[in-house]
């Protein structure tokens, strides 16, 4: 299982958001590269981005951040947050970006996500967000009736292989993944999924081990990580399947 530690940036420092609400940010770093660096030091493998106010936007808003971020770590980089179209997509994959997570456009333009698909193949993702069981989009400040499955199901056909699962409810609470619902999303719809959302604890990660057999191939560590509460060798440890912390 891949973990993936979670710079979020708001104005081109790095924070940490409640259920997505911009007015609960904590400042963590003025630094996102530092951070980033850091990360790669303790043994990450992969880095998850999310340009918050690009999400609001609807477009980049932090792209120097982004481009430092990619410029300090030998790590592949996956970046969200308001991509919306080809010429962005060209643009993050030319800074260097790995992987981009197509949100909002799963809901509103999937004929983008079809096109992102033919022409990256997997280095495109889907970022599905829920709350309560129904998709939430543009920042999480538009809900539609429209269930995480139905969404899977619906960018499966697309071309997407692979998506990240947000349980809104859980985001920057440290109370737990929704362990069931992210578990059943992945045998249901059949597609490998990265859990977001909650993890607390190294008890946390070792649950979603137990679920990568259902196609649950990674997790996004967050506030976990930026309070102490999880410690991110420790938790790569659980995540690779080394004796003694399993």
């Amino acid at each position: 299982m891949i973990l993936f530690p979670a710079i979020d940036i708001k104005e081109g420092r790095c924070v940490r958001l409640i259920e997505g609400r911009m007015e609960s940010a904590t400042v963590y770093s003025h630094d996102p590269a530092g951070i980033a660096r850091t990360w790669q030091e303790q043994g990450a493998e992969f880095i998850h981005v999310v340009d918050l106010d690009g999400a609001f936007a609807g477009q980049p808003r932090n792209r120097q951040a982004i481009a430092d971020i990619v410029r300090a770590v030998q790590v592949p980089v996956q970046v969200g947050g308001g991509i919306r179209d080809v010429e962005t997509i060209d643009e993050l994959l030319t800074l260097g970006v790995n992987r981009v997570i197509l949100g909002s456009a799963a809901v509103l333009q999937p004929a983008l996500v079809a096109e992102a698909c033919r022409r990256y193949g997997q280095r495109v993702l889907v970022g599905i967000d829920a709350r309560d069981g129904l998709v939430a989009i543009q920042g999480w400040g538009k809900t539609v009736q429209k269930t995480a499955l139905e969404l899977a199901l619906e960018v499966k056909e697309l071309g997407i292989e692979r998506i990240v699962f947000t349980d809104i409810r859980r985001d920057g609470r440290l109370s737990g993944p929704n362990l069931a619902a992210t578990g059943r999303l992945a045998k249901d719809s059949g597609l490998q999924v990265i859990a977001s959302g909650g993890v607390s604890s190294l008890a946390d990660i070792r649950a979603l081990k137990d679920l990568e057999a259902d196609g649950v191939e990674g997790a996004v560590l967050g506030k976990a990580l930026y309070t102490g509460a999880v410690k991110l060798p420790e938790a790569l440890a659980i995540a690779r399947g080394e004796r003694g912390l399993c």
